[in-house]
């Protein structure tokens, strides 16, 4: 950062700044992720070089990212999950804590949906789901949990519910939710768009670019004239297919994307540099600037390092640009590597396996795909050990090479407009608790508002007053059944003792008749239960993904 203008710099690929400057003399801030930041003086007259230094030994490594953190725990080590072709980043289960030792806990929130889509097309082709493809929090995310306005001049709305636990009797579960303020479509500043495609030949299958150019002609569809959207595409070559162009132009952007064919190899690294110069150089200043990676993750030429990609994305969102990813296909789906991207980028990352998931997250949902409220958002819970011996958080599960590394960080996520997500604790009272108004817990959850350095807390107490389950709101026993579902994909030890018929139990009275996506859940269920029944003879898929 030169001091002089505030402007920021990005180097080379060996470290060369090119800085103009109208003065002699200057000073600057120099950092980089594992150095130590330094501010030195800058002159113009000859070639400045420095020596940053490492902060540690594992400095010259990416730094790892948390989805939660137990302070002053830590875990241990393991792999990455490859099947059939595709990679998923091979998770953590989170334990219990005992919350004597370790009362504070933190987790990154964010919009991103894309396990469940995921997993919905395993159990439509008949096959079990990899463990390592079902995180929790983004299935529980996909469904509509009932938003509550945030009052006054909130960005957030917090409320929680303390109750039994369906499928441990002796626990309870305590259920966290946050809804965050919708902005007015109409009235929301204009937008920069990219649209990076992947035309390479992988993606020469009708459920990859045919839908691919299916969901962006529905997008465009509800884009205003003051919002500009450009393509980018990468395949054989790397090019700008359509130059940036306004949102009112409907027929034109609709030829360009008709006009797309798929064939050669994956330039991926390359189609991302290009991306973001385009939309740098349509940048706006308080608007929504944001490059939106459709591809089926397939990255295998032109890539230097995975580090050098992530520190570019991570530049740009520095800058105020930042990445979805909407990920398609199968057989070569690289679950693991775009969503390290989207959260690379402070964006969000949604799995597309028809035509009705475009249309819900790039139609229904576009404000909270594309529109930020929130950046950098973290929960933070703090249980009152009188009242909680052990606490447990469901989905949030860490990557086996972040708990691993002591250099990683935890990291708030991007939040859109109008998005209610669903915390749930799983937790083993105290000898000593007691069923009245005594503190159970203090939550807070802090967040930066979009292109704002400032953070910003709401504080809420929850007391340990219980409500029956079966006296629950609707999206809060829907939440729970999601979560069981999930644990029993993931065959996880904390739920062994249930059944596929116990998930029935909690989300069959609760699913809106008028909901697809709830009724189309209840037939998931069914599906799953004929799937893996014990003594169902294995069909071929099951021998792939088991």
């Amino acid at each position: 950062m030169l001091h002089a203008t505030g402007y920021l710099y990005y180097s080379g690929t060996y470290g060369g700044f090119g800085i103009t400057s109208t003065i002699l003399k200057d000073s600057a801030t120099l950092s980089l992720e594992g150095y130590q930041p330094m501010t030195v003086m800058l002159d113009s007259r000859k070639e400045n070089n420095f020596v940053m230094k490492l902060i540690s030994k594992q400095a010259k490594k990416q730094e790892k990212r948390l989805m939660s953190v137990t302070r002053d725990l830590h875990s241990k080590d393991g792999t990455r999950f490859n099947v059939g072709g595709e990679t998923y980043s091979s998770l953590v289960e989170n334990n219990f804590t005992d919350a004597n030792r370790f009362p504070h806990t933190d987790f990154a929130i964010n919009t991103d949906k894309a396990s469940y889509s995921n997993i919905r097309r395993f159990l439509n082709m008949g096959s079990t789901v990899p463990h390592d493809a079902v995180r929790i929090e983004e299935m529980i995310n996909y469904f509509n949990l009932n938003h509550v306005a945030p009052s006054g001049g909130d960005v957030f709305h917090l409320d929680a519910k303390l109750t039994a636990c369906p499928w441990q009797v002796a626990n309870k579960l305590l259920l966290i939710k946050a809804s965050a303020k919708k902005l007015d479509l109409e009235n929301v500043a204009p937008s920069n768009l990219v649209f990076l495609i992947d035309i390479s030949g992988s993606m020469d299958m009708p459920n990859r670019l045919p839908l691919l150019k299916s969901a962006f002609k529905l997008m465009v569809d509800n884009l205003r004239a003051i919002d500009t959207v450009s393509i980018v595409v990468y395949g054989g070559s790397v090019g700008v297919w359509l130059n940036p162009t306004s949102g009112a132009e409907k027929e034109k952007i609709h030829k360009a994307i008709e006009g797309l064919e798929p064939g050669g190899a994956t330039a991926g690294e390359s189609g991302i540099r290009a991306a973001y110069r385009v939309a740098q150089s349509q940048y706006i200043p308080k608007g929504n600037n944001r490059v939106i990676l459709a591809t089926d993750g397939d990255f295998n030429v032109g890539q230097t390092s995975e580090e050098d990609l992530e520190r570019l994305i991570t530049q740009q969102r520095q800058l105020g640009i930042y990445l979805t990813c909407l990920g398609v296909g199968m057989g070569n789906y690289k679950d693991s590597k775009l969503e390290v991207l989207a959260k690379k980028g402070n964006g969000n990352f949604s799995y597309l396996d028809d035509e009705k998931e475009a249309e819900k997250v790039l139609v229904r949902e576009l404000t909270q795909t594309m529109y930020a409220v929130a950046d950098d958002a973290l929960l933070h819970v703090r249980f009152n050990p009188s009242q909680v011996a052990e606490y447990r958080l469901l989905g949030f599960d860490n990557k086996y090479s972040a708990v691993s590394d002591t250099t990683s960080v935890l990291e708030g996520g991007e939040l859109g407009s109008g998005h209610t997500l669903m915390a749930i604790f799983e937790l083993v009272p105290a000898a000593t608790a007691k069923a009245d108004a005594l503190e159970l817990a203090d939550v807070s959850l802090t967040y930066k508002k979009p292109k704002d350095s400032v953070h910003n807390e709401i504080r809420s107490k929850v007391n340990s007053t219980e409500t029956a389950f079966d006296q629950l709101p609707a999206e809060y026993r829907l939440a729970t059944g999601v979560a069981l579902f999930g644990s029993l994909l993931k065959e996880s030890k904390f739920t062994k003792q249930s059944s596929w018929n116990d998930v029935q139990n909690i989300v069959v009275p609760v699913a809106s008749q008028g909901d697809f996506l709830q009724q189309e859940f209840l037939l998931l269920l069914e599906k799953a239960k004929k799937i893996y029944y014990k003594g169902k003879p294995p069909t071929r898929l099951r021998s792939i993904f088991r």
